[in-house]
């Protein structure tokens, strides 16, 4: 049988609420932008898929630059 060691590890309140705003902010740039663009191209256009290309390739590029980002919402956060 293993025997895993118990650790205990004490996290602040502070840095669970910055966790969930910036997780939070990261999730809205991520998701809304790509969708507003989706949308606004399929009801000015009435063209589903290169609405949807665009929105994935804008997410997709967006998601590159995730690292740099959350560094950036972090250091706004502190």
């Amino acid at each position: 049988m293993i025997n895993f060691p118990k650790k205990k590890t004490q996290v602040s309140t502070e840095v669970l609420v910055r966790f969930i705003w910036v997780s939070s902010f990261l999730a809205m740039i991520f998701a809304l932008p790509p969708l507003g663009l989706f949308l606004g191209i399929y009801f000015l256009t009435g063209e589903l898929v290169l609405g949807a290309v665009i929105g994935f390739g804008v997410h997709f590029v967006i998601l590159a630059f995730a690292g740099k980002i959350s560094k950036k919402i972090t250091q706004f956060m502190s």
